[in-house]
């Protein structure tokens, strides 16, 4: 399986206030050149809204972000998520996560929490709230003394500070929503959503 930290530098973050949105912004999304699309269990809409895209994307890796219980883990899978995200962890959530049978990106904010999840053999770890808990700094510290551990950073990440953490050799990917603007959502303007998607795409040094 691969980890949705290798599929591209930028994974978006979204939230689905509309399930009919849904096909149509992955495709967006993907053409742009972001096929990993974390869709946020933020609404009533998402797990149909995962299924939508699990269905009708076959290019696209849908996953489940927000998780924070074990029946949560169960129904994202069974909607279709290839991957699943969650804000923090506790080791019931892990274990859930564990048996799920696909990748997942337990969160942390401190090195205590980091340390943590590689006693228990987890090396890829989501970075939330990334600007709030010390950003591009924090994980450049962290580096040196646990270099095993491999990040997705997110929140507060956008086009302009993006490009600093993809830069730092623990992070694989980043996280955000710069590229799916709620107007251009709002009123269907796929087109545009999948030039920023292809902004983002190239974000990654190098590329």
């Amino acid at each position: 399986m691969t980890s949705p930290l290798d599929l591209a530098p930028v994974v978006p973050v979204v939230v689905l206030d509309d399930v009919a949105d849904a096909v149509p912004l992955a495709r967006a999304l993907v053409a742009g050149g972001l096929p990993a699309i974390e869709v946020t269990l933020r609404t009533p809409v998402a797990l149909e809204a995962i299924r939508a895209i699990a269905e009708g994307v076959p290019d696209a890796v849908v996953g489940a972000g927000t998780v924070i219980t074990p029946e949560q883990v169960k129904e994202s899978v069974a909607a279709g998520a290839r991957f699943l995200v969650s804000p923090g962890w506790t080791d019931v959530l892990l274990e859930a996560m564990r048996g799920a049978g696909v990748p997942f990106l337990p969160g942390v904010s401190t090195a205590s929490e980091v340390v943590a999840l590689l006693e228990r053999g987890v090396r890829e770890m989501k970075f939330f709230p990334a600007q709030a808990a010390g950003g591009t700094a924090y994980l450049k510290s962290l580096a040196g003394p646990l270099p095993q551990a491999r990040f997705c950073p997110t929140g507060g990440i956008g086009l302009a500070n993006a490009p600093e953490y993809l830069e730092l050799p623990n992070v694989g990917c980043v996280g955000g929503t710069w590229m799916i603007p709620t107007d251009a959502v709002a009123v269907g303007d796929w087109g545009r959503i999948e030039g920023l998607a292809r902004e983002a795409a190239g974000l990654r040094p190098g590329g």
